[in-house]
């Protein structure tokens, strides 16, 4: 909120309340501050549609996780714990990065910004690739759904719905990861430009807010899917 402030009292200050399109806003903008606050409020309601998705992805894996106990725990067995907890620790390091990313910028300091938004990608790329092995486990094993499902243990009618919503979840995460490489990539290329300054940083700020939302889906995944009643 602090951060939020001091950029629109910077905006105000240097934006002239009438006249020619300025240079450190579009020209469907009145001020800096007002494309500001525009693009910041257009990304928070983005984010509560994206709440919205995923909270019913949750409920409706929670509501399942409440019917068959003892099968989603023997399911979730099967999931490899110390990769799934490695990229909880990836995912925050790259929160961390991206936070260093967003002041960099805030200060004007490019070079900074360049290789955090890079350590970012390179985090985020990490996570996909952790993901992608235990994707590749799950082909061996035949825990994929489908006609080749093979599950030696109990209730595999119910392990195989828990797996179904394994990779429904997991896979919704990962295409937002995609996606947030993306956009990463984009702003590296900006950044290089010179795009951003001390005075303009409003996309840096907001593709932050989308990264640590796509983090913070994980915290509750990680826990849903590879902790809770875990059973050996």
């Amino acid at each position: 909120m602090e951060a939020y402030s001091d950029q629109r009292e910077r905006a105000l200050e240097t934006t002239p309340a009438a006249g020619p399109h300025h240079a450190d806003h579009q020209h469907q903008f009145d001020s800096a501050a007002q494309q500001y606050d525009a693009s910041t409020l257009g990304m928070w309601v983005f984010l509560v549609t994206e709440i919205m998705f995923f909270g019913g992805v949750f409920t409706m894996y929670v509501a399942y996780r409440a019917a068959y106990p003892g099968a989603f725990g023997h399911a979730s067995n099967h999931l490899n714990l110390t990769l799934g907890a490695i990229n909880t620790a990836v995912l925050i390091a790259s929160s961390l990065t991206m936070a260093l990313a967003v002041h960099s910028s805030q200060m004007g300091k490019r070079s900074a910004l360049v290789t955090y938004l890079l350590l970012t990608m390179l985090l985020g790329s990490v996570f996909l690739g952790i993901k992608g092995v235990e994707y590749a486990h799950k082909f061996e094993e035949g825990l994929v759904p489908g006609p080749g499902f093979t599950y030696s243990g109990p209730d595999a009618n119910q392990a195989q719905l828990f797996f179904s919503l394994y990779f429904a979840m997991t896979g919704l995460h990962a295409l937002h990861m995609v996606i947030g490489l993306v956009l990463m990539a984009v702003l590296v290329l900006q950044a290089r430009k010179g795009r951003y300054t001390k005075l303009y940083h409003t996309p840096i700020e907001i593709s932050g807010l989308y990264w640590h939302f796509v983090d913070i889906v994980w915290i509750f995944l990680f826990p849903l899917l590879y902790l809770i009643a875990r059973h050996e």
